[in-house]
C-alpha cells in the first residue's frame, strides 16, 4: 500500500499528543472512531433509542469482502437482530463470564475464541476487556463497549446490539446458554476493531492474547522446547499469563480434521491449568486444555472418562475440578501433550496489566516505525545494499539480572516485532509481510552516538543475535540474554521494497533504553553570507527599491577586483552573467535557468536540465534582499553550491546515468551536510523520486536548495537556540510560500 508523508505524519502527531495527555492509558483509553460511549448512551436513553452504530453498520459491509462479501451466497439469508429478538430474557453475564460461554460458530477465528477462554481464566482482566456494568435491562439502549490493546495503546471500542443471525441462531459465536451474548458482542467490537468478521478469519492465538493484555508472546516450537519446558508453563501459570497450543497441519485436506485421539489439526486450543498429581506412587504432571468449539476432547489418558481418574485420591481430583462433560476441555498427561502438540504460545503479561505486585515485573519501551519503498524498506541481511537502510533501535541494557545461579553477568531481554494493520487491510490484498530482526553490539567509540549506522558498519560485523528466522506472522518475538552495554535493533522484511507500520517492543527484567537513531536533525553547512540585510533580524526595512539597490551596489565588491580572485570557469560565468542580466545587473529565475542549463549542457552532464521551478527555489534560497532576483554576490554563493553538490553526486552516480536512486540519497544528502531522520528521508523520497525511485540531478538540487532554505529560515527564528521556534500564521506563510 502506498503511503502518504502528510497523513502519516499527522497521525503521528495526533497519536503523540494523545499520549502526552495520557490518552492510551489503560485509565483513558483511546475512543476508536472518535466514538463517546457515555455521551452516545446518554443520547439514546434521552431520546429514547437504540443505538445504531453507522460506523459498522449491520450490512454485508461488516460482513466481510471475499467469502462474506456482496457477491457471496453464505450471507443472503443473514439478519442481523438484537437479543430481544432472538430470545426472551437476554443477558449479557451469566453467573460470571466464563470459558464454557464461547461456542466457535461459521467463522474460522478459533484462535480468537481460545485466547477468549484464557481470559476467562483471570477475572481482572477480563473485565479490563469488557467493562462491568453494562446490561439488557436497565438503561439498556442498544449499546455496547469494550477495550483493546493496539499497538501500545489502548483503545475503547463502541459496537451496538444486532447481530448476525441465520434461522434465529447466532451465525458466529455463541454462548452455550441461549440467552447470553458478552462473548457474541465481544467478537463484533473486535471484528469491527480489524474492519470485518471476515478479516478474522485465520490467526494465531497470540494475536489476541496480546490484544486483551498488551502483554508480549514467546513461541516454543514443543519438539525444540527447553528441558524445562514444565516448570516455565508452571511459573507462567502461576504468573497469569495466558497460554494456547496447536497441531501443525501441513496437508490443507486434512485442516480441522479430528485425529484417532480426538484431537484436531489445524486448531488452536487453550491451555487453562497446568498441576500435578500422584499417581500410583509416581507424581504426574498434567495439563488442562480447552477445545473453542466447546466440544470433540481427547480421549486417551487422563482424558474425562479415563480410568486414572478413578485411582486418584478425592482430593486431588476435587481440587483440578474434574468433570465428565462434553464442553470441549479435558486433561492430558504433559507426557502425551509432548507427543500430540506441536506449537505452544505463551503470552507474558506486563506491569501494568494486572497492578499485582506479586506479579513479575518487566520494563517495556516502545517505538513505533514504519518501513518505506525506496527509503526504509531494506530488506534483510542479505541486501547488503540496502539492509543498512532500514529503521535503527538504540539499546542500552542497564542492569544485569538477579541470578545467583549464573556466574556469568548477563541482561535478560525480549524482542518483539509486531506489523501493524495488516489484518484490517486484508480486503485490499494485504497480508503479513515475512518479518524478523537483528541486533548488533555498538563498538565504544560509537556509543552514545545517536546517527543512524553507515552501510560499511553492517558490511563487517557480525549480528550478536537475531529472530531465529524471518516469518509471516503478525509478531516475531525472542528471548535473549546479552552483557550489560549498547547495541543496535535492526527490524526488516525479508525482502527489501516492502511496505509497512511496525511496532518494536523490547521488555527486560531490569531497567533498558530504547529509542531510534537519528534522534538530532543537524546541519552542518555555514551559514550564508548575508550581502545587504539580513531579513532574520525581522525588521522593517524602509527604504525605496531604489535605494536598496543602490547600497547593494555599493557594498558589493568592484567587477575588477573579483576577476582578479575567479578562475577562467568563474570568469567565463561572470561574463554569462553581465550578458544576461542587463543594466540592473540581476538575474531572474528564468535567467537564471538559461544560465544554469547552458553550463550543464556544456559540461555534458546526462539530465534534462534544471526546470523553471528548481530555479524558483534557488532565488529564494540566494534572495537575501527580497527583491525575487540574484545579483551577482548572491549568483557567485549559488553556483559554489551547486558546483559542490554537482560534485557529492557525480560520486553516487558512478554509472553516469543521470539519476540516483533513493537509498543512495540520503547518504549523498548527509555528505551535503544534512544530518535527519527517517521520517525525513521518507518525505524527500516521495517528494523528489520518480516513481522508480531515482533522483535526477535537478530534483537532488532542488532537494538541497529546500533543506538549506528551510534550516536557514529556521535558525534565523530560533534566537536562543532551544530549537523550538514560534510563527505566526503570516510568517508561516511568507516562509513557505517562498522557499
Amino acid at each position: 500500500m502506498p503511503y502518504t508523508p502528510s497523513g502519516h505524519f499527522c497521525d503521528r502527531l495526533v497519536r503523540e499528543r494523545q499520549r502526552r495527555e495520557g490518552e492510551g492509558s489503560i485509565h483513558k483509553p483511546i475512543k476508536f472512531n472518535e466514538q463517546n460511549f457515555v455521551t452516545l448512551k446518554r443520547d439514546c436513553l434521552q431520546k429514547n433509542i437504540l443505538f445504531e452504530d453507522d460506523t459498522f453498520p449491520a450490512s454485508v459491509e461488516s460482513l466481510g469482502y471475499k467469502e462474506l462479501g456482496q457477491k457471496s451466497t453464505k450471507v443472503k439469508n443473514i439478519l442481523w437482530k438484537r437479543p430481544k429478538e432472538i430470545c426472551e430474557n437476554p443477558k449479557f453475564i451469566i453467573g460470571g463470564a466464563s470459558r464454557t460461554d464461547i461456542c466457535q460458530g461459521d467463522l474460522g477465528d478459533c484462535w480468537f475464541l481460545a485466547a477468549i477462554a484464557c481470559l476467562t481464566l483471570n477475572e481482572k482482566l477480563l473485565y479490563r476487556v469488557i467493562p462491568r456494568d453494562q446490561y439488557f435491562t436497565e438503561n439498556y439502549a442498544g449499546i455496547f463497549h469494550f477495550q483493546f490493546w493496539r499497538f501500545g495503546d489502548w483503545v475503547d471500542v463502541i459496537v451496538d446490539d444486532r447481530i448476525p443471525t441465520f434461522n434465529n441462531q447466532l451465525v458466529f459465536t455463541k454462548s452455550a446458554e441461549r440467552n447470553e451474548f458478552w462473548s457474541a458482542l465481544l467478537e463484533k467490537a473486535y471484528a469491527k476493531l480489524h474492519g470485518s468478521y471476515e478479516a478474522l478469519k485465520g490467526g494465531n492465538t497470540t494475536e489476541a492474547m496480546e490484544d486483551f493484555t498488551g502483554g508480549v508472546t514467546e513461541f516454543f516450537e514443543i519438539k525444540d522446547a527447553p528441558k524445562d519446558l514444565f516448570k516455565i508453563l508452571k511459573k507462567a501459570t502461576e504468573r497469569g499469563s495466558l497460554m494456547g497450543c496447536s497441531i501443525d497441519s501441513f496437508v490443507p485436506q486434512q485442516f480441522e480434521t479430528r485425529t484417532a485421539s480426538g484431537l484436531v489439526r489445524g486448531h488452536a486450543y487453550s491451555v487453562t491449568n497446568v498441576d500435578e498429581v500422584t499417581y500410583k506412587g509416581q507424581n504426574v504432571k498434567l495439563l488442562r486444555l480447552r477445545n473453542p468449539w466447546g466440544a470433540v476432547e481427547w480421549n486417551g489418558s487422563w482424558s474425562d472418562k479415563a480410568r486414572e481418574w478413578s485411582e486418584i485420591e478425592k482430593t486431588q481430583k476435587q481440587r483440578l475440578q474434574h468433570q465428565m462433560k462434553e464442553d470441549g476441555e479435558f486433561w492430558m498427561s504433559f507426557d502425551d501433550f509432548k507427543r500430540n502438540f506441536t506449537k505452544l504460545e505463551i503470552c507474558n503479561l506486563t506491569p501494568d496489566t494486572l497492578g499485582d505486585d506479586k506479579l513479575h515485573k518487566w520494563t517495556v519501551s516502545i517505538n513505533e516505525g514504519r518501513w518505506v519503498k525506496g527509503c526504509s524498506a531494506g530488506g534483510c541481511r542479505n541486501y547488503p545494499d540496502t539492509f543498512w537502510t532500514n529503521p535503527q533501535y538504540r539499546l542500552k541494557l542497564c542492569e544485569e539480572d538477579d541470578d545467583p545461579e549464573v556466574a556469568e553477568v548477563l541482561c535478560t531481554f525480549v524482542v518483539a516485532l509486531m506489523q501493524k494493520n495488516r489484518r484490517k487491510e486484508r480486503r485490499m490484498g494485504v497480508n503479513f509481510h515475512t518479518i524478523g530482526f537483528a541486533i548488533y553490539e555498538v563498538p565504544k567509540e560509537m556509543q552514545g552516538n545517536k546517527q543512524h549506522l553507515p552501510k560499511d558498519f553492517f558490511l563487517y560485523r557480525a549480528s550478536k543475535c537475531r529472530s531465529k528466522s524471518y516469518i509471516n506472522l503478525r509478531e516475531v518475538s525472542q528471548r535473549f540474554s546479552l552483557p550489560p552495554g549498547e547495541y543496535v535493533i535492526v527490524p526488516s522484511t525479508y525482502d527489501p521494497h516492502q511496505e509497512g507500520e511496525f511496532v518494536l517492543r523490547v521488555f527486560s527484567e531490569k531497567p533498558n533504553l530504547s529509542e531510534e537513531t537519528e534522534s538530532h536533525i543537524i546541519d552542518d553547512n555555514p551559514k550564508p553570507i548575508i550581502f545587504v540585510s539580513d531579513r532574520s533580524k525581522n525588521t522593517v526595512d524602509s527604504r525605496t527599491a531604489k535605494e536598496k539597490k543602490a547600497e547593494d551596489m555599493r557594498k558589493a565588491k568592484p567587477l575588477s577586483t573579483i576577476a582578479q580572485e575567479e578562475t577562467e570557469e568563474d570568469l567565463q560565468f561572470r561574463r554569462i552573467f553581465e550578458q544576461i542580466s542587463g543594466d540592473d545587473m540581476q538575474i531572474s529565475a528564468l535567467e537564471l535557468k538559461n544560465i544554469l542549463n547552458r553550463v550543464v549542457k556544456k559540461h555534458k552532464m546526462k539530465t534534462e536540465g534544471f526546470s523553471l521551478e528548481s530555479c524558483r527555489s534557488m532565488v529564494a534560497l540566494m534572495d537575501t534582499d527580497g527583491s525575487g532576483k540574484l545579483n551577482l554576490m548572491e549568483f557567485k554563493q549559488l553556483w559554489n553550491k551547486i558546483k559542490t553538490w554537482q560534485e557529492i553526486f557525480k560520486e553516487y552516480d558512478k554509472d553516469n546515468s543521470g539519476v540516483i536512486d533513493s537509498y543512495e540519497m540520503r547518504t549523498a544528502v548527509n555528505d551535503a551536510g544534512f544530518h535527519l531522520n527517517n521520517q525525513l528521508y521518507e518525505i524527500i523520497s516521495m517528494r523528489y523520486a520518480n516513481e522508480d525511485m531515482n533522483l535526477d540531478f535537478d530534483s537532488f538540487i532542488c532537494c538541497l536548495v529546500r533543506l538549506e532554505g528551510m534550516f536557514r529560515a529556521f535558525h534565523a527564528f530560533d534566537k536562543d537556540g532551544d530549537g523550538i521556534i514560534k510563527l505566526s500564521v503570516l510568517e508561516w506563510l511568507q516562509l513557505t510560500l517562498y522557499a
